[in-house]
């Protein structure tokens, strides 16, 4: 009896250090699975390092409310029934942990709808290749508007963002460009901005030109020549005034009688727009020569013999 009193007390003793076993090993394997879980929410994706654009601005949010509250408040206090935070959450909703290749026009439908004002007619100005001196110009003239004059222009501009589907749902170290994917959360962005600026075009519309660019001052590919001419109503506009400039000293590689002014004029009269193109518009003209006052191009007058 000793014996099998013991026999038992050892197949206990075996079964109770097994049975500790299974239990300690159970234990860590739930603990090397929690930990690759919670790592794996917080690692960054390896996609997050591939693209070639610069990543999210760093504290988008606060630039993104900043710019939102000084456009309503003290540039155009008419708009002080903006309701800033939606906007954010809105712009926020639109990319935050999706894939930053896969955003869709109805991604940003709630933002347009909440930022969109009224353009007064005959301030339009639209611009291709001349981005900084459409800009200083209508800095220095308030009767006109570029699409960066808007709300949803001036909050967005020279700014880049976009998510992905990992925590923290925002890529801060590199966005996607557009050869790298079409749908990325700038390029939806902006065609949608664009298009929503022209529809609201209404009078005379301006467009200003860079016609020192070699390949030609109008591009089909660019915003404007693929998405803003034909989102121009016939019915709201009376006239497109073009102004094709010219770098101070060139070179000037074409004139209101070029090949691809040309093709814009074509098409702006296939949808019945009455058209007129100006070379070195003399206003902005004085603008670039404030920086180039003695140059020859900058002469007010010639003498004449």
């Amino acid at each position: 009896m000793p014996l099998q009193q013991g026999s038992a007390r050892m197949r206990q003793r075996t079964v109770l250090l097994v049975g500790i076993a299974v239990l300690l090993a159970a234990l860590v394997l739930a603990v090397v699975l929690a930990s690759l879980l919670t790592h794996g929410r917080h690692e960054v994706s390896p996609k997050m390092l591939k693209w070639k654009d610069r990543g999210t601005t760093k504290n988008l949010q606060e630039v993104v409310l900043g710019r939102c509250y000084n456009y309503i408040t003290a540039q155009h206090p008419e708009l002080g029934d903006k309701d800033c935070l939606k906007i954010w959450e809105s712009l926020k909703d639109a990319f935050v942990y999706k894939n930053p290749c896969n955003i869709t026009p109805e991604d940003y439908q709630p933002l347009m709808e909440l930022a969109s004002h009224p353009i007064p007619c005959n301030k339009s100005l639209f611009w291709s290749k001349t981005g900084d001196l459409v800009h200083r110009y209508t800095k220095s003239n308030q009767n006109f508007l570029t699409l960066e004059d808007t709300l949803l222009g001036y909050m967005a501009d020279r700014i880049s963002w976009c998510g992905d589907p990992s925590a923290p749902g925002i890529n801060y170290e590199s966005c996607p460009k557009r050869n790298e994917c079409e749908s990325n959360p700038g390029s939806v962005f902006w065609k949608m901005a664009s298009k929503m600026f022209a529809e609201a075009a209404c009078g005379v519309v301006q467009v200003m030109l860079n016609g020192s660019v070699e390949a030609g001052a109008f591009r089909s590919s660019s915003i404007f020549g693929s998405i803003e001419i034909f989102n121009l109503d016939p019915d709201k506009v009376s006239e497109v005034h073009i102004w094709l400039m010219q770098n101070i000293g060139g070179p000037q590689s074409e004139s209101c009688s070029g090949d691809s002014i040309q093709r814009l004029i074509s098409i702006l009269e296939e949808r019945n727009f009455k058209i007129i193109c100006e070379d070195n518009y003399r206003p902005v003209q004085l603008l670039q020569c404030v920086h180039n006052p003695d140059h020859r191009d900058c002469r007010l007058c010639t003498n004449s013999t």
